[in-house]
């Protein structure tokens, strides 16, 4: 075979393959919603006093909850027991969704606002994936500051929760909605351009972005447009 027919074949094995993970990731993207979605009509009938009176407190369990189910999964992430651990976690995260869903329920327009989040989460998703797949820019520039964003997010929202400061958390929000936007174009691309070839890893690295970007569009949704009685 001659070389340039070795390199044709070589990028189309490689095309292949690059599909196939997109497709399954997107798919078991698809499932994880399900789990979510139980987690979080589970979760609006619970009661988290706990975690009101105890705020810090309870985001070391969820965190320590989270990490415990990221790290399990990446170790079981070529076998059956990843995507049942990957679904866990997504029930998880689905009850860990009822405190905001709760107060947000509590407002007069609660629902529409729950609705224009999922609604807004979804369309942003839908363009930038779109964008990662379609563009023939390679985005992994994006991991490193994005990665520190993170880092100074994750450090903030802990050191508001000492302080109480609402304008804080507003801020904290809308940075997090541009920096889980970015990440939902970094991970998807990773996808596109070969960078990650597991589908279970890269369906948790999409949930999470997706998650987290609905969470906090949904609190600036609550502080700007919620109707209170």
């Amino acid at each position: 075979m001659q070389p340039d027919l070795r390199v044709a074949a070589a990028g189309a094995e490689l095309s292949v393959g690059t599909n196939k993970v997109l497709r399954n990731t997107y798919l078991m993207l698809g499932l994880t919603m399900v789990p979510t979605v139980i987690g979080a009509v589970i979760g609006m009938s619970m009661n988290f006093a706990f975690m009101a009176e105890s705020p810090i407190l309870g985001a070391v369990v969820m965190l320590a909850v989270m990490f415990g189910l990221f790290w399990a999964i990446s170790a079981n992430r070529n076998n059956g027991l990843g995507v049942a651990l990957l679904l866990a976690l997504t029930f998880f995260m689905g009850l860990m969704l009822g405190p905001i869903l709760q107060v947000a329920l509590q407002l007069r327009n609660g629902a529409q606002l729950v609705g224009l989040a999922a609604g807004g989460t979804g369309v942003i998703f839908f363009v930038l994936a779109g964008i990662a797949t379609v563009s023939k820019r390679d985005f992994s520039g994006l991991g490193k500051f994005l990665t520190i964003g993170l880092v100074l997010l994750i450090v903030a929202s802990l050191a508001n929760l000492f302080f109480q400061v609402p304008a804080m958390q507003l801020a904290l929000s809308a940075i997090a909605v541009l920096i889980f936007s970015g990440f939902i174009l970094f991970d998807v691309n990773r996808v596109v351009t070969g960078g990650e070839t597991n589908y279970v890893m890269a369906t948790l690295a999409i949930y999470l972005d997706i998650y987290n970007l609905f969470v906090n569009l949904l609190q600036l949704l609550m502080a700007f447009a919620g109707e209170r009685d």
